[in-house]
């Protein structure tokens, strides 16, 4: 578990993506990004349609790697050429999706089973020991959902909020350096938005959790985390901190984006989900 906030936990060094390269769908989705992540750092990450955010993810978790001379630097080791598998003893991730994180054909305690040996050879029954099935029983209890008593239970059967609280819970539950949120509250309803936002918080917290989370709602960037930054066309172009965070509102950090972008923001999807999961 991190212990010292002063430590850098991530860094991403001149990290660029271009795809389908010489063609004329050329894209390049990310220009460059150096970024450093200090440890128990909770960034909300923002930004259009385009903007960069899920392929920053999907490099910092080894989906794909960057262009050539990009880095990708985890607690002091350089994670670049790790593909996602071997990189998943280092990052936890949520996706949108709740089936995506989870095995709905396995039960709750599989799935932990399955997360707690993340990044290391696999085995079903070794995993399912009385000591591991206390510790599951602990972690799903901190959820207030009821799920300690239902380990027993096919994951398909649970409702999408359950699900992404335990996938929560997966994703954590091994101590990785970071945790990354890629939009996982944004196909809840918003009363169960609010709900796994919340839970989101407790065990960030409770984990001391250095996180990254990706979000289209400019209220909710703004009210959670310590750290707020915003892309665009593949940069980063606003990197706000605690202090300055707290003082904005929606309308101050449009006129952020507008100032550091030089153009009009004009996203309605984010525009228009300002009103949600309050």
């Amino acid at each position: 578990m991190s212990t010292n906030k002063n430590q850098r936990i991530l860094q991403l060094k001149n990290v660029r993506k271009i795809f389908a390269r010489g063609t004329v769908d050329e894209v390049t989705a990310l220009a460059g990004i150096k970024l450093d992540v200090l440890d128990q750092d909770f960034i909300t990450l923002i930004g259009s349609n385009g903007a960069g955010k899920s392929t920053l993810l999907n490099i910092i978790a080894g989906v794909y790697p960057p262009e050539s001379g990009g880095k990708v630097i985890i607690r002091d080791g350089d994670v670049t050429s790790l593909v996602g598998y071997r990189r998943a003893t280092f990052v936890g991730r949520v996706w949108q999706q709740p089936e995506v994180g989870t095995a709905g054909q396995l039960t709750i305690e599989e799935n932990l089973s399955l997360a707690i040996k993340r990044g290391q050879a696999r085995g079903l029954k070794r995993a399912l020991s009385k000591h591991r099935k206390k510790l599951f029983c602990e972690e799903l209890a901190l959820l207030e959902l009821g799920l300690e008593n239902r380990l027993k239970t096919p994951v398909s059967t649970l409702s999408g909020g359950q699900r992404q609280a335990l996938a929560l819970v997966m994703a954590t539950i091994s101590k990785p350096a970071i945790l990354l949120l890629d939009e996982h509250v944004a196909t809840l309803d918003p009363k169960t938005a609010k709900t796994v936002l919340e839970l989101t918080e407790k065990i960030v917290q409770r984990e001391k959790m250095t996180t990254i989370m990706v979000t289209h709602n400019m209220e909710v960037a703004l009210r959670h985390g310590n750290r707020l930054i915003m892309m665009h066309k593949g940069k980063i172009i606003v990197d706000l901190g605690e202090a300055d965070k707290k003082a904005l509102q929606v309308s101050n950090l449009v006129a952020a984006f507008e100032q550091a972008a030089g153009e009009e923001f004009n996203d309605d999807s984010i525009l228009l989900s300002r009103s949600e999961h309050t």
